[in-house]
């Protein structure tokens, strides 16, 4: 065994979630350790849907722009019963929303994630695998195997994106409850030479004369000229289910690709001979696969200095691209947490937060996704806007949790916990072009505070009381290692003015588009948490009350 060698935090998984996480975590300056147990990126299109949340966390990275240049757009869906149209669903967001869904196959998502990563000189260690691991008090001992040989690691937190059969999850013992459908089903990475309309994913189906539904082709948009992603049931002699008598890898989890023979051209063009609503020849076949779906989550997102996110502690069936646009998003709010207190700016308290407002995301994606594969999206109670806005991923929130402070203002407009709406419409003194709120966040690795008012005197009053801020301790206030990053927001019908003299980044709402989506009662602070949610809301003449009420819950010892 080689001597112990140690690092902040250990990243077991290096699919889109653990790579996520690495990259969130190096970009705030926290040393990690990316493992992965296989040689290579796998070079398959599983998971294909980006969220027009997932790419708003993106363009705060500075990644956005990349994965715009490299993706396709997806415009909606066409709904094909026994060859016949029955419904056309139009992906539409509303306008103040700055990006749309997406397609873009999972190991081009890697590869984007994979390079940012490399910018903060980190690489994926590959073939190097987690055989297990203790924790105490001050850290986490992890045992890996390496292509020379046993490794000792001493990590003071570990974080488990694994996958669905993940040995944090197993080590840690959580319990992992759900089922598995009983249907098996194809996937393949084809062209297609139909004339159906580009951007919009088909489902077609067969039903019988009691309406069941027997038989069905699901296809979505890829980048390439007429490539699906297709998937459709799994013919009986590529079934894998009677293999060893038990579905998934020894542990009773029944999902992802199963091992067995991989369906040939010829079992997919059959699938589409009896179900597609065009005739069409396929070519250009990249992989294929048998695959299961299950639904499962586990009990808790983390034990002590162990965390689990993404499919390691969820796994449900891929209708909406939830899956792994949820596990970025689980990476996207532990990275900031942990980096806070890996660098002594936050109790190990906080980290708490974590599940308590993870875990309920993950209960209601597992729980809609499985109804939607039931009884289809059209099944869905909501309205068709709601639908949509939450098929994004953009009405994720935490109301209630340890972090949210008390509502203030319109009970309908953003409150805390909420996602921070982008806005358009927003100027500076010298850009001569409207701004966006996410080009002012772009870059930033913290908290950014908002100051909104008529008053350049309420605006000063309010950045010399967060300047002022003092930690429990009685120390200089601190958020994110820094002073709290603040920009002023002047209304649309603000006299002209300047806040030179402050050092105070000053903005217009001149489109009052600001206004209309935040709905400020007077003049308003809004504290924008590092992953894009709101922190507390509050009138300005408040500001040192609520800014810290918020450092309290963030630098709060272990309960």
């Amino acid at each position: 065994m080689a001597r112990t060698r140690t690092t902040d935090v250990l990243i077991a998984g290096a699919g889109p979630v653990g790579l996520s996480a690495a990259a969130e975590l190096r970009r705030r300056g926290v040393e990690c350790r990316l493992i992965d147990r296989l040689p290579a990126r796998l070079p398959y299109a599983k998971a294909v849907g980006i969220q027009p949340r997932t790419l708003e966390i993106w363009d705060r990275m500075g990644l956005a722009r990349t994965a715009l240049e490299t993706a396709v757009p997806l415009k909606g869906q066409l709904i094909y019963v026994n060859g016949q149209e029955q419904a056309r669903f139009h992906l539409e967001l509303p306008p103040e929303v700055p990006y749309g869904f997406a397609a873009l196959p999972q190991y081009e998502t890697e590869r984007l994630l994979e390079e940012y990563l490399a910018s903060f000189g980190t690489a994926i260690e590959r073939g190097t695998e987690l055989l297990s691991f203790a924790q105490d008090a001050d850290g986490v001992t992890a045992q890996l195997d390496t292509a020379s040989g046993g490794e000792e690691v001493r990590a003071r937190y570990l974080i488990g994106c694994d996958g669905a059969h993940s040995v944090v999850r197993k080590g840690l013992g959580l319990t992992f409850e759900g089922g598995a459908f009983a249907e098996e089903y194809m996937l393949a990475d084809v062209e297609a030479d139909w004339d159906l309309p580009h951007g919009y994913a088909i489902r077609s189906l067969h039903q019988a004369d009691d309406g069941s539904t027997d038989d069905l082709l699901v296809c979505v948009p890829l980048p390439g000229a007429g490539r699906y992603r297709m998937s459709m049931l799994v013919p009986p002699e590529l079934s894998t289910r009677a293999e060893d008598g038990a579905p998934g890898r020894g542990d009773g989890v029944a999902h992802g690709m199963e091992g067995g023979r991989a369906p040939e051209p010829a079992h997919v063009q059959a699938a589409v001979d009896r179900l597609a609503p065009r005739p069409t020849t396929l070519s250009g076949m990249r992989w294929s696969s048998v695959f299961r779906i299950s639904h499962r989550i586990v009990d808790r997102y983390a034990d002590g200095r162990v965390f689990v996110a993404g499919d390691a502690a969820h796994i449900h069936p891929p209708t909406g691209a939830q899956g792994m646009n949820t596990g970025i998003q689980d990476a996207c709010n532990l990275a900031w947490k942990l980096a806070l207190v890996v660098r002594g700016e936050a109790g190990p308290a906080l980290l708490a937060s974590y599940d308590a407002e993870r875990r309920p995301v993950g209960e209601e994606v597992v729980g809609r996704t499985v109804r939607h594969a039931t009884h289809g999206m059209e099944a869905d109670p909501d309205d068709p806007r709601t639908l949509m806005l939450r098929e994004a991923q953009l009405l994720v929130d935490y109301r209630g949790g340890p972090l949210s402070s008390s509502e203030y203002g319109p009970t309908d407009a953003p409150q805390p916990g909420d996602r921070a709406p982008d806005c358009t419409g927003l100027t500076a003194p010298i850009a001569t072009y409207p701004l966006r709120l996410l080009d002012l966040l772009r870059g930033r690795t913290g908290h950014v505070l908002v100051l909104y008012g008529a008053d350049p005197a309420d605006l000063a009053e309010a950045a010399g009381a967060a300047g002022a801020l003092r930690m429990p301790d009685g120390s200089p206030a601190s958020f994110d290692g820094a002073r709290l990053q603040t920009v002023a927001l002047l209304a649309h019908d603000a006299a002209p003015t300047a806040l030179d003299a402050l050092g105070l980044p000053q903005y217009r709402d001149a489109s009052a588009e600001f206004a209309r989506l935040y709905r400020p009662d007077g003049p308003t602070g809004f504290l924008v948490r590092p992953d894009g949610q709101l922190g507390p809301r509050f009138p300005l003449t408040h500001t040192a009350a609520a800014l810290s009420g918020y450092l309290t819950a963030l630098s709060a010892p272990v309960p």
